[in-house]
């Protein structure tokens, strides 16, 4: 029996590896203002956070060419880096079994929703969802909270339900606290034990294993 009556998953870092398509991706966004990167793998730390919000923190763009990097990163990420990506073994069982125990399942990704809803019917992942919720075409769900505070809303989510978010970041973190959700971290993913400890995470876990304990003890 699970511990969670409603479970809602971060993607990036935390149900899929994007690694590879994310920061070509990126690569490919900043080749188009001159900057070359020698290695991708520099650019990991955009795994995670909103797109723009790591545009204005690590390359210090202002908001419209933070805009336009981001137009730049999903021509790219639409055309190819989507497909650049992987599930964690581990992760369908675990789906599917807490579907099983009669969990209601979400993803809430900082990620566009519809790259979202592409990547996860491309792995056979969409049925173990109730909704997937991201951010919209013109942003307007900019922070992780926001979509939380949509998929809270639009699935009728009550404070007393024994709901939790999971993901690999602080803004999952973040997010989870300003909408009054437990949190738990997954280090397996782009987020340091530190970072989500700080961020003030309910728990953390170090593998797809240790979740699996967590949520079905």
């Amino acid at each position: 029996m699970s511990r969670y009556t409603h479970v809602l998953f971060d993607l990036d870092g935390t149900l899929t590896d994007p690694r590879v398509g994310i920061t070509r991706s990126v690569a490919y966004a900043l080749k188009q203002f001159g900057i070359h990167v020698d290695d991708p793998d520099t650019l990991t730390p955009f795994i995670g956070p909103p797109l723009m919000e790591s545009f204005q923190t690590f390359y210090h763009f202002n908001e419209d060419q933070s805009r336009l990097a981001s137009r730049h990163y999903r021509r790219y990420f639409l055309d190819r880096g989507w497909a650049e990506n992987s599930v964690y073994a581990g992760i369908p069982s675990l789906l599917r079994d807490l579907r099983e125990q009669g969990v209601c399942l979400y993803v809430a990704t900082s990620k566009g929703e519809q790259s979202a809803r592409r990547i996860l019917t491309h792995f056979h992942l969409t049925p173990y969802f109730d909704f997937i919720a991201g951010d919209t075409p013109r942003h307007r769900r900019p922070t992780k909270a926001d979509v939380i505070r949509y998929l809270v809303k639009r699935q009728g989510i009550c404070p007393t339900d024994r709901a939790v978010m999971i993901g690999d970041r602080r803004h999952d973190i973040d997010g989870a606290h300003q909408t009054g959700l437990p949190s738990l971290g997954v280090t397996y993913g782009y987020g340091s034990r530190e970072e989500l400890t700080q961020a003030g995470a309910t728990g953390t876990v170090d593998s797809v294993d240790a979740l699996r304990r967590f949520l079905l003890p």
